[in-house]
Formats: structure tokens, C-alpha cells, sequence
């Protein structure tokens, strides 16, 4: 960036005067020529002020550096929107916008994100008063006119027992020429309910804030209150940590591997990976009595440690689940119909994943290269990496593909943690946040990159706590999959991505 931002490792604290708040011109076009250079936002949002807001953005280098940078500006009651230029921001600005009361001033699609009071005393853009106005899919959506085109409107309400979500199709007979995707229902206030924290309860809504990613957002959260607090984990615990991460990772991509099976009708792999998952969730229970993980990540290290029993215990269980998932995974590739009906189906481009901002196994099946672990790698992957895999084809077979050798990998690395698990305390102790500093970590969650920002007051309470997980940058990735494809392929489209709904309305 032109303006210098402030730059970091992951995982790292510093103080928020250190933070460079230039002009607003040059802040915005500074966040253009870092884009074009292959910066990657991370995180784009704003805490409110009197008069407006100040923004703050959270930028990627490029792979191989390591290198996060940070720069604000102050805005009054609008901003330039930026979205027209780079798409990756607009989901962003139209946050900032129901938050903070600040309009991005030439937004292409301005509309609510997830229609919920601001952050700030105030009316809203979309509502006579607090709380009215807008309601989720009851709102202008984009249409096609022409002959033969015709609406298909799905959802919130779904056959399966699934979150809420609503999804506009414009169709030309069974073709797809554009989805629209609304999401909100769920109103939880996760980010309200964390300013002025920590509390006794704040570890507890991380574990919430996606159900299915309790590790991967318990350890950012970990990673910025033992960044704030200057206290490091063990080794030990970071190991363990690892391998909660990726047993996540484990059972999130066997479950979405029968899944995808089952949405084509094969029957032999859905049954098989529906118990195989159940076995990767057991062996995070043997950890913390959890299947979910909740309650084995704590500020500090672990919550549970695992004696030599257990270790072997969980070694056992793993190779008997090695084995039965290969042979489930198998089948897929042996079967020439199912092949068929994974292949050229829910292409997103290379250049349009780019664009967009596409984290985690879906940018990866699009042949970008970028993984967290590796690119700002935190906790136990700063000495022992996992490889990254990418695909080319870019369509649902490689996303499906890309689960299979993500598993593969990630049952090598916990084979050779558990064997090499370190000595030592599981938890240390914790102290008192630092007051006035700002804390970013990143983590590597089996849907892509989870980034927490943390900003503490003069009293070292939580001004502002900023939560992105990866399906805030995936959803319209679904949306662009559904072009010119078949509006029967959506449920195949829609689980070979697997988003949350919860995670995205925080």
C-alpha cells in the first residue's frame, strides 16, 4: 500500500496508535494498489464513532511472506464504496453500512447483510425505525427480464433438517442465469454481545460462533488473549490443539464426501462416511468429552490433558478409521457415474475465485494456492507444515477430490503428532488483557480462513471484537458455481461449498 500499513505476524499484538490512519483518499486507493499488487482482505470493518465511523483494514500478503498489515481511516456519515472495483469488499461494506450508519457511497447492491440493529445509537438505511423495515428475502433481488425467464425462489424453510436460507434463482427453462443468496435469519449478535468483553462466557460463544468449527475459532480466539495477555501455550498443548484441528477437519470433509455421494445417489459411500465421521468426532470426545471440541481450547493451552492411555488409544482409533475411509472414498473414484455427474459441473473460474476472495478448499479446487497454515502459520504448523493441495478443474469434482486428499493429509500429520506428542504443562496461566492494542490472528478452519480481530479499550475491555469466518467470503462463490448450470444441480452445487448459515450470521 502507497500509505504504509502497519505490519505483523500472525498471531501478534501491538499497540492501536501504531495503527496508520491516513487521509481517506489515501486510504481507499491505497487498498486498491494493494489489491492489485495480490493483497488479499482479510478483514474490512468499522467501529462506530459521534460522526461516522473509523474503518479498519486487515490485508494478506502475498503467500510466502508471512506478512498481515493493518491501516484505518476516519469517515464521517459516507464513504467511497469500492465494491465496483474490487467485488471482495462489497459484503463488507454493506456490513460496515448496518453497523456503523455509515454509507458506502456508490455501492452497486445496497442492502442489508444481516438485517440487525447497528452497533450504534440510531435509524438504519432500510428502516423507519430500529428494528423494522427489511426482513430477510423480502427485499429487492436482481432480476432477468425476457422472454421465458422465470423466478424459482428456495427456501428459508428446507426439506432437510438444515439452518435458514433463501436462494433466488433467474432461470431460462431449467437453466440458471443468475442465484441470488439471502441470508439473516438468525440474528444472533454474537459481535454486540462480545463488546466489552471478556466475560466468563466469551469462550463459550467462540465455541458457537459455527457449531461445526468450534476448534478453528477457539484457537484464533485463544491465539489474540494469549497475545493481549503476553502469555504463550506449551508446546504441549499447541500439539494437542493441532490435533483437534485437523480430527475437526477430519470429520467436517468424511461427512461432506457422503454427502456429496449421497446428492448423486450413491448410496455405499453416504452410509459409509456417515459412520466414519462419527468416528472422528468420538476421537475429539476422547479428548475433551466433546465431540464438537467444546471445552478443549482455553486462553492459555488446553483445558484436558491426555495421558499415555489416551494417546494410544487415539492412535488405534485412527488407523482403523484410516483404513475404512480409503475404502469408502474409493468406491467414488471407481465409479464411472458418479464421476460423470461431478465432473464440469459448478465451475467457478480461477479469475473469478480470485476476485471474489475465495478462502479455504473451495479457492484451493480453483487452483489458488493459499492455506493459512502454511502462509501465516500459527501454533503447532510453525514447525511442522502440512503440504497444500490444489486442484485445477475447478467444478465440484475437485472440490470433492480436494476433501479426500485434505483428509489424507491431515491423517499423516495427527498419525505423527500423537507419536511425538511433547512433555510438559497443557495450561498456563493467564493474565490481564493489555488496554489500548489491537490483536489479529488467523487459523486455518476446514471451510478456509477464520480471522478474529480484537480492539481493547483504555481499560482493556473489547472495544470492538471482529469476526470473520470463511463462508462470509464463500457464499457468492456458490453463486457464481450456479451460471448456466441446471437449477437441479444446485443441492450437489450447494454441499460440494458445505457453507454456514451460523457463521455468517453473527
Amino acid at each position: 500500500m502507497s500509505f504504509g500499513m502497519k505490519t505483523f505476524y500472525n498471531g501478534t499484538s501491538f499497540k492501536r496508535s501504531d495503527i496508520p490512519v491516513p487521509d481517506n483518499d489515501t486510504f481507499f486507493q491505497g487498498v486498491l494498489d494493494a489489491i492489485t499488487a495480490g493483497w488479499r482482505v482479510c478483514s474490512y470493518f468499522g467501529v462506530p464513532t459521534a460522526d461516522g465511523a473509523t474503518l479498519y483494514c486487515v490485508m494478506s500478503a502475498r503467500a510466502g511472506s508471512g506478512i498481515l498489515g493493518i491501516a484505518a481511516t476516519t469517515v464521517g456519515r459516507t464513504f467511497p464504496s469500492l465494491a465496483s472495483l474490487c467485488p471482495q469488499l462489497h459484503l463488507f461494506e454493506r456490513e460496515i453500512a448496518e453497523q456503523c450508519l455509515t454509507r458506502p457511497e456508490g455501492h452497486p447492491w445496497f442492502k442489508p447483510v444481516r438485517f440487525q440493529k447497528p452497533l450504534c445509537e440510531g435509524k438504519g438505511f432500510w428502516s423507519e425505525t430500529d428494528g423494522g423495515g427489511l426482513t430477510p428475502a423480502v427485499m429487492d433481488f436482481y432480476r432477468v427480464e425476457g422472454d421465458e425467464v422465470h423466478e424459482v425462489a428456495v427456501g428459508p424453510v428446507h426439506a432437510g433438517i438444515i439452518e435458514p436460507g433463501h436462494f433466488r434463482f433467474q432461470c431460462h427453462g431449467e437453466e440458471v442465469f443468475h442465484l441470488e443468496i439471502a441470508l439473516g435469519f438468525q440474528h444472533r449478535g454474537i459481535e454486540r454481545a462480545l463488546i466489552g468483553g471478556p466475560t466468563p462466557r466469551t469462550v463459550h460463544e467462540m465455541e458457537t460462533i459455527a457449531g461445526d468449527t468450534t476448534v478453528g475459532h477457539g484457537q484464533a480466539y485463544c491465539m489474540n488473549m494469549e497475545s493481549l495477555g503476553g502469555v504463550f501455550a506449551s508446546p504441549r498443548a499447541e500439539t494437542v490443539r493441532g490435533i483437534a484441528l485437523e480430527l475437526e477437519r477430519l470429520a467436517n470433509h468424511t461427512g461432506d464426501l457422503g454427502a456429496i455421494a449421497g446428492d448423486v445417489g450413491y448410496l455405499p459411500t453416504a452410509s459409509f462416511c456417515g459412520r466414519i465421521r462419527g468416528d472422528f468426532l468420538n476421537m475429539t470426545a476422547l479428548l475433551c468429552g466433546s465431540r464438537f471440541g467444546r471445552g478443549l481450547l482455553r486462553p492459555g493451552g488446553i483445558g484436558y490433558d491426555c495421558d499415555a492411555a489416551l494417546v494410544d488409544e487415539l492412535h488405534k482409533r485412527l488407523q482403523a478409521a484410516r483404513e475404512d475411509l480409503a475404502g469408502a472414498v474409493g468406491l467414488l473414484w471407481d465409479s464411472p457415474s458418479v464421476m460423470a455427474r461431478l465432473e464440469d459441473v459448478g465451475i467457478v473460474t480461477a479469475a473469478d475465485a480470485r476476485e471474489i476472495g475465495l478462502v479455504g478448499p473451495a479457492a484451493r479446487a480453483c487452483g489458488l494456492n493459499r492455506d493459512v497454515r502454511r502462509d501465516h502459520p500459527f501454533g503447532i504448523f510453525r514447525i511442522s507444515q502440512i503440504p497444500v493441495i490444489t486442484a485445477t478443474t475447478c467444478d465440484v469434482a475437485a472440490r470433492t477430490l480436494l476433501r479426500w486428499l485434505e483428509a489424507e493429509r491431515s491423517l499423516d500429520f495427527i498419525d505423527e503428532q500423537v507419536q511425538h506428542l511433547p512433555r510438559g504443562t497443557y495450561r498456563n496461566q493467564m493474565k490481564e488483557i493489555a488496554p489500548e492494542r489491537c490483536a489479529v490472528a488467523l487459523t486455518e478452519g476446514w471451510r478456509g480462513e477464520i480471522c478474529h480481530v480484537a480492539l481493547t479499550d483504555d481499560r482493556g475491555r473489547f472495544e470492538r471484537y471482529k469476526i470473520v469466518d470463511p463462508s462470509f467470503h464463500n457464499w457468492n462463490g456458490l453463486g457464481l458455481a450456479l451460471r448456466n448450470q441446471q437449477i437441479s444441480d444446485f443441492p450437489l452445487c450447494n454441499k460440494s461449498f458445505n457453507l454456514s448459515y451460523c457463521g455468517y450470521d453473527l
